[in-house]
């Protein structure tokens, strides 16, 4: 299984980005995808999941402001994060969580200029 995340770069507050993931690869229909962050100096915390049936957890910072879907058709996984806010500025991570298994795609930089 191999994950391409796209759609990070520089943005002002208070703006927008997209993040996709492709997924390839041998992808069971039973899925678990989602999106963590790490920030310099930082752990690597949640940002959102979305389970192949659509359910979907967030993390406390990101509730209201970031929303996760994805085309299972496609095996893509989007987020379109609005009201960006400069600590939201981290690398942020695409996975893949199947048959007690875990991918991660290569990480793509976003950061919010304040």
């Amino acid at each position: 299984v191999q994950l391409q995340a796209s759609g990070g770069g520089l943005v002002q507050a208070g703006g927008s980005l997209r993040l996709s993931c492709a997924a390839s690869g041998s992808i069971f229909r039973i899925n678990v995808m989602g999106w963590y962050r790490q920030a310099p100096g930082k752990q690597r915390e949640l940002v959102a999941a979305i389970t192949d049936g659509g359910s979907t957890v967030y993390g406390d910072s990101v509730k209201g402001r970031f929303t996760i879907s994805r085309d299972n058709a496609a095996n893509t996984l989007y987020l379109q994060m609005n009201s960006l806010k400069p600590e939201d500025t981290a690398v942020y991570y695409c996975y893949l969580g199947v048959r007690g298994s875990t991918y991660w795609g290569q990480g793509t930089q976003v950061t919010v200029s304040s």
